[in-house]
C-alpha cells in the first residue's frame, strides 16, 4: 500500500530526496509521516504533513529536511539537505488511510529505504 524510494549513499553534506506512494483502495489518505532508525536505536519519528499541509518537525531535523506532498499523486516526499553522518537510517513512511466512506482509519507502513552519510 505504502511504496518509499529514493534511499542511497551520499557524502556529509550531501542532499536526498525521498518518495513514498500511495496505492490501492484510498477513500482518504490523511496524515503522511516519516520516521528513521538508525542502527541500534529505536525508531524515531522525523517529521509529517496533514492533509492541508501542515507540517512538523524534529528538532534535530528542523531547517534541513522539507515534507511535502502532492495529493493528486497520493505521495509524500522527504527532502533532506546538509546531510549529516547521523542521518544515517532506514527511513519509512507512515500515512493514515482511510479506505472506504464511513469505514475507519488505519495505519500503515512503506518497507523502508535506506539512507547513507558517509564519505
Amino acid at each position: 500500500q505504502l511504496q518509499a524510494s529514493g534511499g542511497g549513499l551520499v557524502q556529509p553534506g550531501g542532499s536526498l530526496r525521498l518518495s513514498c506512494a500511495a496505492s490501492g483502495s484510498i477513500f482518504s489518505l490523511n496524515s503522511m509521516d516519516w520516521y528513521r532508525q538508525a542502527p541500534g536505536k529505536q525508531r524515531e519519528l522525523v517529521g509529517g504533513v496533514m492533509r492541508g499541509g501542515s507540517t512538523n518537525y524534529a528538532d534535530s531535523v528542523k531547517a534541513r529536511f522539507t515534507i511535502s506532498r502532492d495529493n493528486a499523486k497520493n505521495t509524500v516526499y522527504l527532502q533532506m539537505n546538509s546531510l549529516k553522518p547521523e542521518d544515517t537510517a532506514v527511513y519509512y513512511c507512515n500515512a493514515v488511510i482511510q479506505t472506504r466512506a464511513w469505514g475507519p482509519l488505519s495505519n500503515y507502513w512503506g518497507q523502508g529505504t535506506l539512507v547513507t552519510v558517509s564519505s
